[in-house]
């Protein structure tokens, strides 16, 4: 009986031969490539294709609706179809290679740079509210001019957090059943940081960033019961800078009215949205023919882009644009679940409920399921630094992801 060939394991030094062989030494410089690349993308595990590849695909269908939204009120502004959407191309093209290389970056790295990204974020911020360099826009004080170059703060406040709660929870993992030693000075400084973005007066991102804090200690496993008081302290929070706004009061009433009683002023948008949606029926009016872009629905490339995709590509669109940020849940769950590390929990729970919640009020806000509060849709909507941010962050879970294990283990 024929015995079957004899499998010899490959060595260090079979490994380099094969190397030098397919660099050159016997075979070709671009087989030294593939075999490179090969070794690269083996080593990631399929959530972390599933994680990037969805991401990938919202931005660049967000490039898209950017510039069909956009090109109406860009030529208005600049005489230009394509001012916004190649500045938003611009941030796209930063953003992903960004994305990739926080990928390959260790968490020692993040934990290293948490402290110093949280106080500089903060620093940004203080400027916003405290000096002329603080920019209003909407009502809200959010945005800061340096050298006629405009960003936001707060997005990256948010990022800092991500880190910093990683660092924390994994400096205080023995002691986070405790308020006053694990649970307190986390709620005291990501409090604080929160507090500077309440007094720009922006509601929609103060309401993001406290679910996003509180909702990441729970998922990690801090018990309610330590969380209720926090929770309380921060919906008063919130109810009072939403009544130190009388336009913000204004809208909250609007919308628990039965039907809109102040259609040109308070109802303009969120009623134009909905004329948006009604309009693209089941499959849209097609890629590029909105009418409520024609100056009709203010913010159209940015909170209100949901409306866009609803009346160019109809409820199909919609439902596909649901389903891909259902997708993107679907992957930060799978990856916290097998994070091994308590700054991979942290801080995968943190962009979790940063990036879903967020996507979710934006859509119940354009729906007329919430008052308008006046998020961008994240990684769609116009807007440089929501979207480097949040690239960003996803890049830190997708590093979380690389050093996980494997879905078969």
């Amino acid at each position: 009986m024929a015995l079957p060939p004899r499998t010899i394991p490959r060595t260090r030094e079979a490994d380099a031969g094969a190397e030098r062989t397919s660099s050159g030494e016997g075979g070709s410089g671009f087989s030294s490539v593939r075999i490179r690349l090969g070794r690269v993308f083996r080593s990631e595990n399929p959530d972390y294709f599933l994680l990037a590849g969805t991401t990938i695909f919202l931005v660049l269908f967000g490039l898209v609706m950017v510039l069909s939204s956009s090109s109406v009120e860009s030529y208005d502004g600049s005489r230009d179809f394509f001012s916004v959407f190649l500045r938003q191309g611009a941030f796209v093209l930063l953003g992903i290679p960004a994305m990739l290389l926080a990928s390959r970056l260790p968490q020692k790295f993040w934990m290293a740079v948490a402290w110093p990204a949280l106080a500089a974020s903060c620093f940004l911020q203080l400027l916003v509210v405290a000096t002329p360099l603080g920019i209003e826009v909407g009502g809200n004080t959010n945005w800061l001019s340096i050298a006629g170059f405009q960003f936001q703060p707060s997005e990256v406040i948010k990022l800092a957090l991500v880190i910093w709660l990683g660092l924390m929870v994994t400096r205080k993992e023995a002691v986070l059943g405790e308020f006053k030693r694990g649970l307190l000075p986390i709620l005291l400084v990501g409090g604080a940081a929160i507090g500077l973005v309440m007094l720009g007066g922006d509601l929609g991102t103060v309401v993001i960033m406290a679910i996003s804090l509180l909702g990441a200690l729970y998922l990690i496993g801090v018990k309610l019961r330590l969380l209720v008081i926090p929770v309380l302290v921060g919906i008063a929070g919130m109810l009072a800078l939403a009544i130190a706004s009388p336009n913000r009061v204004t809208r909250i009433l609007a919308f628990f009215e039965d039907g809109c009683t102040d259609y040109e002023n308070t109802c303009w948008q969120s009623t134009h949205g909905t004329f948006a949606l009604a309009n693209g029926g089941f499959f849209g009016v097609g890629l590029g023919n909105s009418q409520s872009k024609w100056m009709w629905l203010p913010a159209a490339d940015n909170d209100y882009i949901f409306a866009i995709i609803g009346e160019e590509l109809g409820l199909v669109g919609a439902v596909v644009v649901l389903v891909l940020f259902v997708l993107l849940a679907v992957s930060f769950s799978r990856i916290l679940r097998r994070a091994q590390t308590p700054f991979g929990r942290a801080a995968t729970a943190f962009v979790t409920i940063w990036i879903v919640a967020q996507a979710f009020v934006n859509m119940g806000v354009v729906l007329g399921v919430l008052p308008v509060l006046g998020v961008p849709l994240p990684l769609i909507s116009s807007g440089g630094t929501a979207l480097v941010s949040g690239l960003l962050a996803i890049g830190i879970v997708l590093s979380v992801a690389r050093q996980s294990p494997e879905v078969s283990k």
